[in-house]
């Protein structure tokens, strides 16, 4: 039983790693691009793959305003939450 909890615990920490495991480093420097054009930035290990495009977490834009981004498979913005 305990390494059944280890197990899920490591699973657990090690899913932000593994979601951007699956970015390719040419989509990184485009979501990079995207984020400049707009005076924002982030850290890459904050974008997320979902089913329908990419999560960006903890985005700080010009001004010091915090937000969570949200990309369609294309890059376009397709929502902006504040933090």
């Amino acid at each position: 039983m305990k390494h059944m909890g280890a197990l899920a615990l490591a699973t657990l920490f090690a899913a932000p790693a593994m979601a951007h495991e699956h970015l390719d480093a040419e989509t990184i420097g485009k979501i990079e691009a995207m984020l400049t054009s707009i005076e924002c930035q982030m850290d890459p290990d904050d974008i997320e793959v979902t089913d329908e495009g990419y999560e960006l977490d903890d985005v700080i834009c010009k001004g010091g305003n915090q937000f969570d981004i949200e990309l369609d498979k294309d890059l376009n913005e397709v929502e902006r939450r504040a933090e």
